[in-house]
């Protein structure tokens, strides 16, 4: 992997941050708090970019752990960012509710409803609060292999981590003094009771990170496991719709 000097990273992106805020002429930034790592570190940058009166942290439970939300309500405070809580529980139910006997629904169908009822929910709070910009909060490794849900935690309008690697983002969190049980928690999009990302992926992080930097870098993948980065290219080139606006047929 690459050898980065971390801290002027983080004040390239900071820099970065602010520059791009700015030139939109917004307010500030929205961002969903998870409880997770990559959420924790954008917030953080973000509050370090622009100050803690531009940035609204949202925790947005939807049949969720409960400690996920503690621990982005503990961030919040340490940021010292508007943390406002909007319970998507009863709006996942009754959706379900509605459209079952319409048709059957898939595990993954439904799963991928959560983070997409939680975008709207970041967006309609975004303009409610005036205009605010949608922080994403994914990392290179899950964009490059589509480990997001399209028109949900994809669909937003800057992706300050998108640029680093997930044991980048680590590094990360440690110099920005994120809360260790915030490091140290196995990360989960929490779709699904016991759900990780890296059981569902089927691969660790550490070696999904080496295989996509390598790619992206053209360097050797002779010594790596043949199967790991068939894998890995595969969902790669499966991800391609998902980092590319919508096709248009054109007219000639």
């Amino acid at each position: 992997m690459r050898e980065l000097d971390y801290k002027l990273i983080i004040s390239k992106i900071q820099n970065w941050i602010k520059e791009y805020v700015n030139s939109a002429k917004v307010d500030g930034v929205v961002v969903g708090i998870s409880g997770g790592i990559d959420s924790a570190v954008t917030s953080t940058l973000c509050v370090n970019a622009l100050g803690k009166e531009k940035v609204i942290g949202l925790g947005l439970p939807c049949s969720s752990i409960p400690q996920d939300l503690n621990d982005a309500k503990e961030l919040a405070d340490i940021l010292g960012i508007r943390f406002i809580k909007i319970e998507l529980s009863r709006v996942y139910d009754e959706f379900i509710n509605i459209t079952s006997p319409l048709f059957e629904s898939s595990q993954m169908a439904m799963a991928n409803l959560k983070p997409r009822l939680r975008m709207m929910a970041i967006y309609f709070a975004g303009q409610s609060f005036g205009k605010l910009l949608v922080a994403g909060t994914s990392n290179r490794t899950e964009l490059a292999i589509g480990y997001f849900t399209k028109y949900g935690d994809g669909g937003v309008d800057f992706e300050p981590i998108g640029g680093l690697y997930k044991c980048e983002v680590r590094k990360f969190a440690k110099i920005l003094n994120i809360p260790k049980q915030i490091i140290k928690k196995p990360p989960s999009a929490g779709l699904w009771e016991g759900q990780t990302d890296e059981g569902e992926i089927g691969m660790s992080y550490h070696d999904l990170d080496e295989i996509i930097y390598r790619i992206d870098y053209n360097l050797s993948l002779n010594d790596l496991d043949k199967d790991n980065v068939k894998k890995v290219k595969l969902m790669m080139t499966s991800a391609e719709h998902k980092n590319k606006m919508p096709p248009a047929y054109e007219i000639i």
